[in-house]
């Protein structure tokens, strides 16, 4: 790979099912834009296969090929949306760690109340 760009991981693996990285500095480019048209196919499928599964287990009995089908479906799909997940962190500015650790803390802080404990070191 050549080039001085960043590097976006993609939504779909390489021929191997290794994961796919994109190096560019334009992230409204072309394959940058047809990622993300695939990643929100990828979610729209996710949702739309939890749906189903909802129906299939509200019915009154599923059958275990129709258990098996949405398994595997339901193992692909988490399976991409996990992809989705990395590439989209991947491209999330690191966070400055004093301020991390003051918003964890902070978020932790009723939490951490309601079960009768308090984080270490943080606010309360």
């Amino acid at each position: 790979m050549t080039g001085t760009g960043k590097l976006r991981l993609m939504p779909w693996p390489d021929e191997r099912g290794r994961a796919c990285y994109l190096s560019t500095d334009n992230e409204n480019g072309f394959l940058s834009r047809v990622a993300d048209q695939v990643e929100a196919t990828q979610l729209g499928m996710a949702s739309d296969l939890l749906d189903h599964v909802d129906d299939l287990l509200s019915g009154e009995e599923a059958t275990a090929e129709q258990l098996r089908y949405c398994v595997t479906q339901l193992q692909g799909s988490l399976r991409e949306t996990l992809r989705v997940a990395d590439s989209r962190g991947e491209r999330l500015p690191a966070p400055d760690a004093d301020a991390a650790d003051h918003t964890y803390a902070h978020a932790l802080s009723p939490l951490a109340r309601a079960h009768g404990c308090a984080p270490q070191g943080g606010a309360q």
